[in-house]
C-alpha cells in the first residue's frame, strides 16, 4: 500500500484528503508544518508528498528544495490558492510533479496522485533491479553479463587471495585500473595502500624518482628524503599502468625489485627491504613488445605470473545497456529538480549497438555522464547526445579507403547512400523516422531510396 504524506497548516483540508485518499486504498499521513513533514519522512517510508504552497515558518517552495536534496525522485504535488500560481511554476521547476488548485475538484486530484505514484513506482523498480543486475554482474564496479566478462570475474576471485604478480592487458579506457583494484580490494592486503603509477605520465628520472625515491642531496632540489611509491606500497599493491612505456634502464631496476625485494634510493647506498604485490597494466601487446627487443624478455616473464586480457567495449556489445544503466544511475545527481532517467529510447539504443566505442568503457561514461547534464527528457535521445560525439559517430566516411581515382560525385554518392542505409537500421526501417534523422522530408528520403534501389 503506497503512503500519501499530506502537508497543511489549514486543519479542514487534511482529514478531507485523507478520507478521500483512504478510499481510493492510499495510506496517509498528516502534517502541520514543513518540519513536522520531514521528521515524519525520516522515519516514514512515504510515496508521495501533497503540500500546500503558503505556510508559516517553511513554505511549500522549501519544504520542497528539503525533500529533493534527500530524494530528487519522490513526486511532490502542490496545492496553491489563486494567488500563488507563480510560486506554483516556480515549484515546478524545481522539481514538483504538479500543482492543483483550491478548492480543487476531488476526482482530478486523485488523478494526479494516481498518475505521480504509477511513476514513481516505476522509478523505485528501476532502482532495484539495477541494484540487483549489478551485484549479479558486477565484480567492484568492473560491469558486464558477457561470457568474457564473467570468466574475468572468476580469475579476479582465484587471483585475488595470492600475491602473485598479475599483468593485464587491453586497450585504453577498458577498465584495467578497475581490475587492479577489484583485486587488491578482495586480496588479505586490502588494509594495506593500493598505490597507481603512471608509467607514461613522467620522464624516465623523474620516474626512477618516484619508483624507488631519493635521498637528501641526490640532485637539485632534493632537500629532504623522500620514499617513492615502492616503499609507500610496503605491505600493499603497487599497480603501474602502462609499463610497456618503461625505458630498458628502469626496466632493469625493477626486475631487480621484484627478483630480491630490496631497493636504493637514488642518490643512496643503504638497501630498503620492501613487500608488495606488482599488478601491471598495458595498451600493447609486451609479447610483441619483446620480440622488437622493446621490452626485457626476463621482465615480461616475471610480470605474466597471471594473465588478464580485457576485450574491447566493441567485442562484448552485450554489456552495454548493463553499463548504460550502471552510468544513469551512477550519474543521477546530475539531474537534481528534473525528470529521472530511466533508459535510452529505442533509435539511441541501436545507435549504441551499432558504434564501435574506440574509447571503450570510458568513451561509454563520458558520454552518459555529459548527457545526464544535457538532456531534458526521462528517456535519452540522439537528440541529448553531445555535439562532438554525434559528430564522430557520423563521420564514417573513410578516406584513406577511398581509391586515388574516385571522383568527387562518386564518392558523394557512395556516402549518401551509406547515411540514408544506417538511418533505416537505426530507425527499424520507419521512413520517417529515418528521414529526422537525416534532416530531411519523408518525400526526399522516399525518393532516394527508389534512386539508389536500396
Amino acid at each position: 500500500m503506497e503512503t500519501v504524506l499530506i502537508v497543511d497548516d489549514e486543519k479542514n483540508y487534511p482529514p478531507i484528503l485523507s478520507a478521500i485518499l483512504e478510499e481510493e486504498g492510499f495510506e496517509t499521513l498528516t502534517a502541520a508544518s514543513g518540519r513536522q513533514a520531514l521528521e515524519i519522512m525520516v522515519s516514514s517510508d512515504i510515496d508521495l508528498v501533497l503540500t500546500d504552497m503558503k505556510m508559516p515558518q517553511m513554505d511549500g517552495i522549501e519544504l520542497l528544495e528539503k525533500i529533493k536534496e534527500n530524494d530528487p525522485d519522490i513526486p511532490v504535488i502542490m496545492m496553491t490558492a489563486h494567488g500563488t500560481v507563480d510560486k506554483a511554476v516556480e515549484a515546478m521547476q524545481k522539481g514538483a510533479y504538479t500543482y492543483i488548485m483550491k478548492p480543487f475538484d476531488n476526482e482530478k486530484m486523485v488523478i494526479f496522485v494516481n498518475k505521480a505514484i504509477s511513476t514513481y513506482k516505476v522509478i523505485k523498480e528501476n532502482r532495484l533491479l539495477r541494484k540487483a543486475v549489478e551485484s549479479r554482474y558486477s565484480f567492484g564496479n568492473i560491469i558486464g553479463k558477457s561470457s568474457v566478462m564473467l570468466d574475468i570475474y572468476e580469475l579476479i576471485k582465484k587471483v585475488s587471495p595470492a600475491s602473485a604478480t598479475v599483468l593485464i592487458e587491453g586497450e585504453s579506457g577498458t577498465g584495467k585500473e578497475l581490475v587492479a583494484k577489484s583485486i587488491h580490494f578482495n586480496s588479505p592486503r586490502r588494509n594495506r595502500p593500493f598505490i597507481p603509477v603512471n608509467c607514461s605520465a613522467l620522464s624516465e628520472n623523474l620516474l626512477e624518482s618516484e619508483l624507488f625515491g631519493h635521498e637528501k642531496g641526490a640532485f637539485t632540489g632534493a632537500n629532504a628524503m623522500k620514499k617513492g611509491r615502492f616503499e609507500l606500497a610496503d605491505g600493499g599493491t603497487l599497480f603501474l599502468d602502462e609499463i610497456g612505456e618503461l625505458s630498458i634502464g628502469l626496466q632493469v631496476k625493477l626486475l631487480r625489485v621484484l627478483q630480491d625485494k630490496i631497493l636504493e634510493r637514488v642518490g643512496g647506498e643503504k638497501t630498503v627491504p620492501v613487500d608488495f604485490r606488482l599488478i601491471a597494466a598495458t595498451n600493447k601487446k609486451l609479447k610483441e613488445e619483446v620480440k622488437h627487443n622493446r621490452f626485457r624478455e626476463d621482465l615480461f616473464y616475471r610480470l605474466n605470473v597471471v594473465h588478464i586480457t580485457l576485450p574491447p567495449l566493441r567485442d562484448r556489445k552485450e554489456d552495454i545497456h548493463l553499463l548504460v544503466d550502471h552510468f544513469i544511475n551512477k550519474y543521477d545527481d546530475e539531474r537534481k529538480g528534473r525528470q529521472p532517467v530511466t533508459n535510452l529510447d529505442l533509435e539511441c539504443e541501436r545507435l549504441f549497438s551499432d558504434y564501435t566505442w574506440p574509447g571503450n568503457v570510458r568513451e561509454l561514461e563520458n558520454v552518459i555522464e555529459r548527457t545526464m547534464v544535457l538532456s531534458s527528457g526521462g528517456q535519452i535521445k540522439i537528440s541529448d547526445l553531445p555535439k562532438d560525439f554525434k559528430e564522430n559517430i557520423y563521420d564514417f566516411a573513410d578516406l584513406e579507403g577511398i581509391p586515388e581515382n574516385a571522383t568527387l560525385n562518386t564518392t558523394l554518392v557512395e556516402i549518401e547512400k551509406n547515411m540514408i542505409k544506417r538511418a533505416l537500421k537505426l530507425s527499424n526501417n520507419v521512413q520517417a523516422h529515418a528521414a529526422k534523422l537525416l534532416g530531411i522530408g519523408k518525400s526526399g528520403l522516399n525518393q532516394k531510396i527508389k534512386k539508389y534501389k536500396i
